[in-house]
């Protein structure tokens, strides 16, 4: 499952008429067959003692499978998304069966083990971390009996991911802007409609003054030079829409016309959008 395909579903409507069963099977299949799938595996963590060799199915028994934890994690979201969007689809079933055989409270409780474990205060952070919190809040507004126990299961994992968001964000002197995981921009403002979906007004207030501080006095974003070698991610573009979740419309429209000349009017500007 490539990363492409997941962030293409991310900006997809989720009504039925626009993105149909056929297509939403696809990208089910593709994160049924990978949730539980172990190996090949990277593992990203310090190792301060032999309990630290483990195989990935102890070590994070929640989030083992997809080639890498933040794969798994929002690989969960999708089928998650997926079967909430489609509740009769013949894949609902597998994908509610996988979420409810993964995100038990004891795999979960095993997952904060992880997290909190020594040497790992970055771990997957702030990109693994976001989708984590995205997945959160998809369980929280999918209305369903299943849904609101998962949610619940969920919960100290959020918790602790947003203590280790609280804790580095303040300490952050500049934005991350490649276009790669690290990038600051695309996960804050997934955890920006996370924390607003669970009514986190003091995190959604950090988020918002950091989006604030690192981007308000941008200009002329270089949109040229896009997509770097490595890019999966548009540095201007995740900016871009950061910011509309932040700013209010008129003044986000004056800071647009700022950051991103129109396109085929700036020699620097966005000729290649």
């Amino acid at each position: 499952m490539t990363r492409a395909l997941l962030l293409l579903v991310l900006v997809l409507p989720i009504h039925a008429a626009e993105f149909d069963e056929t297509a939403a099977e696809r990208f089910a299949n593709l994160a049924l067959a990978c949730v539980n799938k172990e190996y090949p595996n990277k593992i990203a963590h310090n190792l301060s003692s032999d309990k630290d060799v483990l195989p990935p199915r102890q070590l994070t028994p929640a989030f083992y499978g997809c080639y890498d934890w933040h794969s798994s994690v929002h690989g969960h979201w999708l089928l998650a998304r997926l079967a909430r969007t489609f509740p009769n689809a013949t894949f609902a079933r597998p994908a509610r069966e996988a979420l409810q055989r993964d995100l038990t409270k004891e795999n979960i409780a095993a997952e904060v083990k992880y997290l909190e474990g020594e040497g790992r205060a970055s771990f997957e952070r702030p990109y693994g971390l976001a989708w984590l919190l995205q997945l959160g809040a998809e369980l929280r507004e999918w209305n369903d009996p299943m849904a609101k126990e998962l949610s619940a299961n969920l919960t100290p994992l959020e918790n602790a991911a947003k203590k280790r968001v609280t804790t580095w964000l303040p300490k952050l002197t500049n934005p991350i802007r490649i276009g790669e995981h690290n990038q600051t921009a695309f996960a804050l403002g997934l955890m920006i409609d996370a924390g607003r979906t669970a009514g986190d007004e003091a995190f959604v207030n950090l988020l918002t003054k950091r989006a604030r501080d690192f981007y308000a006095r941008d200009k002329n974003c270089p949109i040229t030079w896009e997509p770097g070698g490595e890019d999966f991610l548009s540095p201007c573009l995740a900016e871009a829409d950061l910011m509309r979740r932040v700013m209010p419309s008129r003044e986000y429209s004056t800071w647009w016309r700022r950051f991103l000349p129109p396109v085929g009017t700036h020699p620097g500007g966005a000729r290649g959008l």
